[in-house]
């Protein structure tokens, strides 16, 4: 008795999920440090008090919401592995991620890149736990371009590169707000892969 009970919106969500969630929409939009308590407590519709209940500070919040935003990235790597075996297919999905999303990386950049970017101008702790979502893309890329046929070293050189080259054209993208040159660039990256498989697709 007097515990607590955690609350739960009509789609079945916690209110938990919902200020990560939410908290997750405006750090992309607006960054991390220009998004305060009230600006995510508003849209979850709950109290300052409900919600220090769940957060005691910002980065306890930041901290979920990279947490989420990894178990979103492992999940997505795994339904491509799932859905195709063929290691260039599965890469052609990640380059695809630009035209997928094209719309938001436009308006706001990359959500991985824009919050590295921001951690590391205000020299924040949390820079290296965020940063292991490239990292999950750059394993994940190595492995598959090994599967290409390309020795361990040169799969991760590769792989660095492709990040690279993605997270230059989110930046302009979203700079010049032009969609034919991220269409040109996702095409270009499409001749880039074709032209590193060494082994035989598979039959």
């Amino acid at each position: 008795m007097g515990r607590h009970m955690e609350a739960s919106a009509p789609s079945g969500k916690t209110t938990r999920d919902l200020i990560v969630e939410t908290a997750d929409r405006l750090f992309y939009e607006n960054g991390f440090d220009h998004t305060s308590f009230a600006d995510i407590a508003g849209p979850v519709g709950i109290s300052r008090g409900n919600f220090y209940y769940h957060f005691k500070s910002k980065d306890e919040i930041l901290d979920a919401v990279i947490q989420l935003r990894l178990a979103g990235t492992a999940a997505m790597l795994a339904a491509w592995a799932e859905n195709n075996d063929d290691p260039a297919t599965r890469i052609g999905s990640f380059i695809d991620m630009l035209i997928a999303n094209r719309a938001k990386i436009m308006a706001y950049g990359c959500p991985v890149g824009t919050l590295c970017n921001e951690l590391a101008k205000l020299d924040h702790l949390a820079l290296p736990r965020a940063g292991e979502i490239f990292t999950l893309f750059r394993d994940w890329l190595c492995h598959e371009l090994t599967r290409l046929g390309h020795a361990p070293e040169e799969a991760d050189t590769l792989a660095m590169e492709l990040l690279a080259r993605s997270q230059g054209v989110a930046t302009l993208a979203s700079a010049f707000r032009d969609e034919a040159f991220l269409r040109r660039e996702v095409a270009q990256m499409h001749a880039w892969l074709d032209a590193q498989r060494l082994t035989p697709p598979p039959t």
